[in-house]
């Protein structure tokens, strides 16, 4: 009885610091990386108005991703936890810590609900209305993942629902910057179209990986899928996104017309990469380990904000309306 008692001392704090690695994993640090959407926020109004580029604005900004971080790996922890059953149906996500059972359950709904209201009363220091596009992603991050609605089990809705987080990130990013406009209607459908291309894309090799029985049983919304009918939607998100973004460049900021060539770029080894097994467009916070696609993204981001700052005449010289005046 004696000798057992050493083993019983050492084997409790292992299993408290098993427990709370899984409870930092389901967290998903790693999946913060997705918040550079954000940036978009930040750069076109600042682009605006540079004034307002100086120490305060600094400050709100870094108050502002950390906020978001927040609120995203709040959503992360729901999203793990109320999926652990469904992910024990999946040849990798069966190694997440909530379907090895290494998470506590009333732990982590505690968890989700404070990081939760953190990240929004940050957000709340900054403005109200980054308080308020916070508290958005946060419910949204509930529509996606809790029942009744769960909108995640719902064909096209769970893509529509997912990518919607895209324009509410933009619009975090926006509000962290003070006194400026909101945004136009078409770079918010712009964006949320581009994150719905995205998320299909995802989908697509999910899709492809598990095959449709497989599928099936780790997503209820792949009962109504088929490759064929994930590749139509890839190609009307794409084309949506694309219609938008030139609608927003008529009317903001047209030197951004000469960076269609390295968006679609990006678009195309994105879609090819859903084509590969084990592919990294199912994991995004993997796409670092694509040279293709990271050297693509990296330069159609430099043109980008080249081009946010740069004037060019002769663009709007080249791209002004034909049609004679008395027939517009």
């Amino acid at each position: 009885m004696q000798s057992a008692q050493p083993t019983t001392s050492v084997a409790a704090p292992e299993r408290f610091g098993e427990r709370i690695r899984a409870h930092i994993a389901i967290a998903r640090l790693d999946h913060t990386v997705k918040n550079v959407f954000a940036l978009p926020g930040v750069l076109i109004p600042l682009s605006m108005q540079p004034e307002l580029l100086n120490w305060q604005t600094g400050r709100r900004i870094a108050l502002g991703f950390l906020a978001l971080c927040l609120v995203a790996c709040s959503n992360y922890v729901i999203n793990e936890l109320l999926d652990a059953p469904y992910d024990r149906e999946h040849p990798v996500k069966r190694q997440r810590p909530a379907a090895l059972g290494l998470v506590s359950t009333p732990g982590a709904y505690a968890q989700w609900l404070l990081m939760g209201a953190a990240g929004i009363a940050i957000g709340l220091s900054v403005s109200s209305m980054l308080a308020a596009a916070l508290a958005a992603l946060w419910v949204m991050g509930c529509v996606y993942n809790l029942s009744p609605v769960r909108s995640k089990d719902r064909p096209w809705l769970d893509v529509l629902s997912e990518a919607i987080n895209n324009p509410l990130r933009l619009l975090i990013g926006w509000y962290m910057i003070p006194g400026v406009p909101m945004p136009t209607i078409s770079l918010l459908a712009s964006y949320w179209m581009i994150g719905c291309y995205f998320m299909a894309c995802k989908r697509f090799s999910e899709f492809r990986e598990i095959g449709p029985a497989g599928a099936a049983a780790y997503r209820r919304s792949f009962a109504y899928y088929t490759e064929k009918s994930l590749l139509v939607s890839i190609m009307f998100y794409a084309s949506a996104a694309m219609l938008f973004f030139g609608a927003f460049i008529m009317r903001y900021r047209m030197e951004l017309v000469l960076s269609f060539p390295s968006v679609a770029l990006v678009m195309a080894i994105y879609l090819h990469l859903s084509f590969e097994a084990a592919s990294p467009v199912q994991n995004p916070e993997k796409l670092h380990r694509s040279p293709a696609l990271m050297a693509a993204v990296i330069g159609c981001a430099a043109v980008m904000i080249v081009l946010l700052w740069t004037d060019i005449p002769a663009v709007y010289h080249l791209l002004q309306p034909t049609l004679r005046p008395h027939l517009r």
